[in-house]
């Protein structure tokens, strides 16, 4: 495929910015620009308060917030330029939205909309030659809108929650209009080519994130023996992580007589329902919960790590992780891990090889599997190896930059739309019993979604 055809300058849609949960957005940044893509990095919403990464430092791009709220004034200016110059597409385009709003019965300003066009006033003076947005929610949405004002190709993301809670037919019209889908799963690619057929062929691709694995030393080897080993999560505190069968497995170890200490890395709405757990079982000696810590003491704890577990679980809505980009973070860090068959973690862990895998919901297998660990050096030492030799083979940070600008111009269309190699032991279907077939799934999601909420809206907003 040919460099030159390779996109100049790409607007990048995303939430928030920085974010400190998506580091995986900041490494593909960082990495197209050192590819001499120059970015523009488009925000949805004000950024997060709290930590950031160090690495924010390192991008070059310009960064604009479109959030109505704090800078109305210039979305309104914005809107009112575009309608001058483009009128018949602006007005055309809004009430096809206004339009769509009212056979939802959803009835307020077709927000997202205004956002778009605001965007789309920002292209014409600062030309892009692609729009990518992260998340197939908001981001996608003001990206599909901000193409059919502006005529620039775009592309998006798909993740995990955007994806197993989005109304169908609203990720249908983003699909439809994208000139790529990308998502970082084979479980992913999988479920929405079941879901929408052969309108994914040749269009919904498989790439993992990347990590730049050079950012990560390796963990020297503990003896649990003679140190109090730590057995480290980092998450967001939300019910997929799976956080509470790790405290209760905490308390099967302890009532064995295992000493160690847990430390969670991480905040969420679950916060206090985790605190008042540890005080319920008695764990406030053994379990920490240490809310959100910026990403260089979070890469200081991996090296004090003895092991490092996050049982992810399929929340009762249906949402579910794709691969943890802790989980690469902690194998780049050669920390023998443990986690579930949900999702994608399988295309990363192969249990026995490379990390150890146990059934969801289920804290006795999980403090066992914890236990034998910690009771093996040998073990620990072994699948820690595998795990860094894992990521450093299939979880290139260079191999990914690389196929996204391939997508973003188009050229590969053609070629292979799966991520390689993956292992055999990847799963077609998992569930939080483990016998759920994605075709059920797909369709008790359709049930259990909430097509009232505005995640989950196509041009409706």
């Amino acid at each position: 495929m040919s460099k030159a055809n390779y996109p100049r300058s790409v607007a990048y849609i995303v939430k928030a910015w920085p974010r400190l949960s998506e580091t995986f957005i900041l490494n593909e940044i960082i990495s197209l620009e050192q590819r001499g893509v120059s970015i523009r990095i488009f925000a949805i919403r004000e950024a997060d308060t709290g930590p950031s990464h160090s690495k924010v430092a390192q991008v070059r791009a310009k960064v604009s917030c479109i959030a109505l709220r704090a800078h109305w004034k210039q979305a309104v200016a914005a809107n009112l330029r575009l309608l001058c110059r483009r009128p018949a597409r602006y007005l055309r385009l809004l009430l096809h939205v206004i339009i769509a709003k009212g056979m939802r019965r959803r009835f307020g300003p077709p927000r997202h909309f205004f956002q778009a066009a605001y965007l789309a006033d920002i292209l014409s003076r600062e030309p892009a030659d692609h729009i990518h947005a992260h998340f197939a929610s908001t981001p996608a949405r003001v990206a599909l809108l901000a193409h059919r004002l502006t005529g620039v190709p775009f592309t998006f993301t798909a993740h995990a929650k955007d994806i197993y809670l989005s109304n169908p037919e609203a990720f249908r019209a983003k699909l439809e209009g994208a000139r790529a889908v990308v998502t970082c799963t084979q479980y992913n690619r999988d479920f929405l080519s079941e879901r929408y057929g052969l309108l994914c062929d040749r269009k919904v691709h498989c790439v993992y994130h990347g990590l730049d694995i050079l950012q990560f030393k390796l963990a020297l080897p503990r003896d649990v023996e003679t140190d109090k080993p730590l057995i480290l999560s980092v998450a967001r505190l939300v019910e997929k992580k799976g956080l509470g069968d790790l405290i209760v497995a905490a308390d099967i170890l302890r009532r064995r007589g295992r000493v160690f200490e847990v430390e969670i890395i991480g905040s969420g709405p679950q916060r206090e329902i985790l605190k008042a757990q540890v005080k319920r079982l008695g764990l406030a000696d053994r379990v920490r919960l240490l809310g959100a810590l910026t990403h260089e003491t979070v890469c200081l704890a991996y090296q004090r790590a003895s092991v490092f577990a996050l049982p992810c679980v399929i929340a009762s809505n249906g949402d579910r992780d794709g691969i943890p980009n802790v989980l690469l973070e902690a194998m780049a860090s050669s920390v023998p891990v443990v986690s579930t068959p949900v999702s994608g973690i399988p295309e990363l862990i192969e249990s026995g090889v490379n990390g150890l895998l146990v059934e969801p919901n289920n804290p006795v297998a999980l403090a066992e599997t914890i236990d034998k660990l910690l009771a093996s050096q040998e073990l620990r030492g072994s699948l820690a190896r595998a795990a860094r030799a894992k990521v450093e083979s299939t979880f290139s940070l260079d191999a990914s930059a690389e196929r996204l600008l391939a997508l973003f111009s188009g050229e590969e269309q053609e070629g292979p739309s799966v991520c390689q190699p993956i292992s055999d032991s990847v799963p077609q279907s998992v569930s939080p019993a483990g016998s759920e077939s994605l075709g059920s799934f797909d369709r008790r999601a359709e049930k259990l979604g909430d097509w009232s909420t505005d995640e989950s809206q196509g041009l409706n907003t």
